[in-house]
């Protein structure tokens, strides 16, 4: 039987790998060949993704019904589900342009830039929750960019190798440029989630619902639609042409597979995500998310035949860093608690401590720094 402890280790171990496992997967999927064709269909596998949150609704209904077996269930606060309708909307066009843009560069580029969101995130907050930013985020987001820049450039670099280089600079274009779509999605969500307090597993499975059904729909229409074969490497350049999906499914069973191991992958790095978030913290998962990105960065190489350059190194220390900066993980904590308290009272001091996010209190001796997260 699992203590506490060993169980909250075990739900944690489980959010890293199937997080990895989520980005390694649908890259190990483009790359089979069947029909004479590698399986790049990036808005089927969108669709599959959603498929995958779907199954958090189902967990959550279960586990729901259990607690009200045993007269133990939460209240549900009255809301229309429709809310998430349009943070759906959002997460199926980041998430499809995301794909492509997968097809196009490397596993590891892709789990790095997708760090990206915290730029558009932050600034996204501000203008449309009005939301004031310590100076540690903007800090934090100027070391995103660093990092973001160093990777886009070794992406550069090793593209002049390549005959496909411009693709694996428009993959990371795609990427980034997904990354909006996302944070509106985020910023959507989080005002949502102020109003009403929805359970995070019944919000992902809502989201996951609308946009299994919304994408399902277009992707018959998608079929009819052609576009240029940088979007597509379908021999008719069609946007998606689910037919050919089902029938090169049919003919190789490690597609079947692959899919079905994403969509069980993504289910369970849901549930485990946001069980972490609850025993942890929001920064606990900050953390365990940088481990996925580290771990897809190693395996990539050797998985996939990615060159491994210096440079990003580099990159991606800066990335991580500056995602625990924003995020105020171990470094804004610190100096808080340990520097600023120390510092007299100079206007240095009193800059040191708005920067940090420190509430600054004037009494008759001293300067005191109370440690208090700003927004």
């Amino acid at each position: 039987m699992l203590t506490e402890t060993g169980l909250t280790v075990f739900i944690t171990v489980i959010m890293v790998v199937t997080g990895a496992c989520n980005t390694l997967i649908a890259k190990w999927t483009d790359g089979l060949k069947a029909l004479g064709q590698p399986f790049e269909h990036p808005f089927f596998q969108a669709n599959c993704m959603f498929v995958g949150e779907v199954g958090c609704l189902v967990v959550f209904t279960i586990i729901y019904m259990y607690q009200k077996y045993k007269d133990c269930a939460p209240v549900l606060v009255k809301f229309n589900p429709f809310l998430f309708a349009l943070p759906a909307i959002c997460d199926i066009t980041g998430t499809s342009i995301q794909y492509i843009g997968l097809n196009l560069t490397t596993a590891s580029s892709y789990q790095m830039l997708r760090g990206s969101v915290i730029i558009f995130t932050g600034l996204l907050s501000m203008l449309c929750l009005k939301m004031q930013l310590a100076g540690f985020r903007w800090l934090g987001m100027i070391l995103v960019t660093l990092g973001l820049t160093v990777v886009g450039l070794c992406d550069m670099l090793e593209s002049n190798t390549k005959p496909n280089g411009d693709e694996i600079i428009f993959g990371d274009i795609l990427i980034v440029g997904s990354q909006i779509l996302h944070a509106v999605q985020m910023v959507l969500e989080q005002s949502i989630l102020q109003k009403y307090d929805v359970p995070p597993l019944l919000a992902v499975g809502l989201e996951g619902t609308f946009g299994m059904i919304i994408l399902s729909s277009l992707l018959v229409p998608m079929y009819y639609i052609q576009v240029p074969k940088t979007f597509s490497h379908n021999p008719e350049h069609r946007m998606e042409d689910v037919f050919f999906a089902f029938r090169q499914i049919g003919e190789q069973p490690l597609i079947a597979f692959g899919l079905a191991a994403m969509i069980v992958s993504i289910a369970f790095f849901n549930f485990s995500a946001v069980t972490t978030t609850k025993r942890l913290s929001a920064t606990s998962r900050m953390v365990l998310d940088s481990v996925r990105t580290l771990i897809i960065w190693m395996v990539s190489i050797p998985l996939f035949g990615e060159k491994f350059i210096p440079l990003q190194i580099l990159g991606f220390l800066s990335l991580i860093l500056g995602m625990f900066v924003y995020n105020d993980v171990f470094i804004g904590p610190k100096i808080r608690q340990k520097i600023l308290p120390r510092l007299h009272e100079t206007p240095t001091s009193v800059f040191c401590a708005h920067f940090w996010g420190a509430r600054v209190v004037h009494d008759d001796e001293e300067l005191l720094f109370n440690d208090e997260e700003a927004a």
